[in-house]
C-alpha cells in the first residue's frame, strides 16, 4: 500500500500529466484521461474494470435513447402531433426506468447481497444452512453509479443535452481524481468543461496547493487520529469516561479530515486538468443544527438525494405528513448508501428523526438559544452519531456507549489511556482548530501580502515532504469512504 501511494504520486500521476499536456486538443486529452482512469481503476480493481465499462456504455446508450425520444416529443408538440408526443414521452420514461433499475440492480447485487442474505437467515430459521455469497465490493461503485444515473435523469428532464461522444461521457464517469470517493459530480456541472475547458497556470498552481493540503489532512492528521481511535475503541471497558470521549471525538475529527482531505485532493487534481468541481465540505462542525450540518457535510451527496429522491417523492409540496415521510425515506437510504450494514441505516434514520424534529419545532428553539448552547447540541448529537456509524456490531456499540457515561475501568488501564491522550493531544488540538474557519480567515486576511505567497509555497512543500515521509515510514491507511 505504501508503494501504491508513492507510485501514484510520483509515477502514475506524473505520466498522466505528461501525456495529457503533450497531446494537442480536447478530444485527445479526454482520451488520455479516460484511458489513464481505467488503468488507475484496474490497478486497484482489475476484475471490476469491466463492470465500470459496462456502466459507462449502458448509461451512455440510455442517455442517448432517452434524449432522442425527448427531442422527438418536443418536435411532435411543436407540430401539434399529440399522439406522437405521447408515445415518445412514454418510451423515454420506459428507457429511463430501465436504466435506473439496471443501475440500482448492479449496486444492490455487488453491495447489499450479503447484507440481505444474512438478514433473511436470521429472520427465517429454515434458511440457516443457506450459503451466503461473498461478493467483493467494487471500489467507488456508489459514487460512479450515482453520477451515471444523474446524467440519464438530467437528459430526461432536459437539464442537460445528450453527450454524443462516448469518450467524453466515459471521461465524466471514470475520471480518476474523484472516481473512488467522490465528490459526486453531476454531469450538467461539468458538461461544458468536458468540451471547452481551458487550462491555465494559475488554476494548475491552485490545484497543486489544494492537493497538498488534502494529502496533509489525510496522512498527517487523519491517520494519526485513526491510530488513537483504534486504541480507545479496542477495549472501552478499560477506558474511563474521559478516554472514551477523547476517542470518539478523535474519530469524529478523523472522518472529517479523511473525507474532506480526499475531496480536497480530488478537487485539486481536477484543477490540474482544467476541471472545477464543486466544494464538498464547508466547516460542518461549526453548525448550530443538524439541518445546517448536513448542508455543510458531503454537500454533493446531500444535493444528489435532494434532487433525485426527495423532490421526485414530492419534497415539501404535499403537506407536513408527506414531507416527514419523504425525509424518513431519504435518510434511511442515505444511511444504507454508506455501507452494507444495518447500523448505517440506523445512523441515517437517527439524523432523519432529528431533522424532522427540527422542522417540527426544535429548529425554532435552537435559533433562540445562545450560540454556544446550539453549537454544543450539534456537536454532542453528531459525535454520538459517529459511534453508531463506526460500530457495525450492536453489542460492541452498547459497550462503548456505556463507557461514555459510566465507564470506570481499572486504575492501571485508565492511566495507560491517559498517557495516550497526552501523547496525541497536539494532533487533537491541531485537528480541532483545523476543523474551524480560523486558519482560512487568517489566510484570507493576509493573502494580498507578498510574503503570504512565499509562505504558502513553503507550507505546501513541507506538507508534501512530511506526508511522503509519513507514507514511507508508517504505511498508508485507506480512506474511510473507499468502502462506499
Amino acid at each position: 500500500m505504501v508503494f501504491s501511494s508513492l507510485l501514484f504520486l510520483f509515477i502514475f500521476f506524473a505520466i498522466t500529466l505528461a501525456l495529457y499536456y503533450a497531446v494537442p486538443n480536447r478530444v485527445y486529452r479526454n482520451t488520455v484521461l479516460l484511458v489513464m482512469s481505467l488503468i488507475f481503476y484496474s490497478w486497484g480493481e482489475p476484475k471490476y474494470v469491466l463492470l465500470m465499462v459496462f456502466s459507462i456504455l449502458m448509461n451512455y446508450a440510455a442517455g442517448y435513447i432517452v434524449g432522442t425520444y425527448r427531442n422527438k416529443q418536443a418536435k411532435a408538440l411543436e407540430a401539434h402531433d399529440g399522439l406522437l408526443a405521447k408515445k415518445s414521452k412514454k418510451l423515454s420514461r420506459l428507457y429511463l426506468a430501465l436504466s435506473i433499475v439496471l443501475n440500482l440492480a448492479l449496486l444492490v447485487v455487488f453491495k447489499y447481497t450479503g447484507l440481505f442474505a444474512n438478514t433473511l437467515k436470521s429472520l427465517i430459521p429454515a434458511l440457516g444452512g443457506m450459503n451466503v455469497p461473498e461478493i467483493a465490493l467494487p471500489i467507488g461503485i456508489s459514487f460512479y453509479t450515482f453520477q451515471a444515473m444523474s446524467y440519464v435523469i438530467d437528459v430526461y428532464r432536459r437539464a442537460t443535452p445528450i453527450q454524443k461522444n462516448p469518450v467524453y461521457f466515459g471521461t465524466y464517469v471514470a475520471l480518476f481524481p474523484q472516481l473512488i470517493a467522490g465528490p459526486i459530480v453531476r454531469y450538467r456541472d461539468v458538461a461544458d468543461q468536458l468540451e471547452n475547458r481551458k487550462e491555465n497556470l494559475e488554476q494548475f498552481a491552485s490545484g497543486v496547493k489544494l492537493f497538498c493540503v488534502g494529502l496533509a489532512k489525510k496522512v498527517l492528521v487523519a491517520n494519526q487520529l485513526a491510530a488513537f481511535w483504534a486504541v480507545m475503541k479496542a477495549d472501552p471497558a478499560s477506558n474511563g469516561v474521559l478516554a472514551s470521549w477523547a476517542g470518539i471525538i478523535a474519530f469524529s475529527l478523523q472522518i472529517y479530515f479523511d473525507f474532506s482531505g480526499y475531496s480536497d485532493m480530488a478537487i485539486g487534481l481536477g484543477r490540474m486538468f482544467g476541471f472545477e468541481f464543486l466544494k464538498n465540505f464547508d466547516f460542518p462542525y461549526i453548525s448550530r443544527s443538524v439541518s445546517e450540518f448536513w448542508r455543510r457535510w458531503h454537500i454533493s451527496l446531500g444535493t444528489w438525494f435532494k434532487e433525485y429522491v426527495y423532490i421526485p417523492l414530492g419534497g415539501n409540496r404535499k403537506g407536513t405528513a408527506r414531507t416527514l415521510i419523504n425525509l424518513a425515506i431519504v435518510w434511511g437510504l442515505t444511511g444504507l448508501w454508506h455501507g452494507a450494514s444495518w447500523n448505517f441505516a440506523l445512523w441515517g434514520l437517527y439524523f432523519g428523526v432529528l431533522i424532522i424534529l427540527e422542522k417540527l419545532f426544535l429548529g425554532k428553539l435552537l435559533e433562540k438559544l445562545p450560540k454556544f448552547l446550539s453549537s454544543f447540541y450539534l456537536l454532542l448529537i453528531v459525535v454520538l452519531g459517529w459511534a453508531l456509524f463506526d460500530f457495525t456490531n450492536m453489542k460492541e456499540l452498547g459497550a462503548f456507549m456505556t463507557s461514555l457515561f459510566t465507564g470506570s475501568g481499572s486504575g492501571f488501564s485508565v492511566h495507560d489511556k491517559l498517557v495516550y491522550i497526552v501523547a496525541y493531544l497536539p494532533v487533537l488540538i491541531v485537528a480541532i482548530v483545523g476543523s474551524t474557519p480560523l486558519a482560512k480567515k487568517l489566510h484570507d486576511r493576509f493573502e494580498s501580502k507578498a510574503w503570504c505567497g512565499w509562505l504558502d509555497l513553503a507550507l505546501v512543500a513541507c506538507a508534501l515532504v512530511l506526508a511522503t515521509s509519513s507514507l514511507v515510514a508508517s504505511g498508508y491507511n485507506p480512506f474511510i469512504y473507499f468502502r462506499f
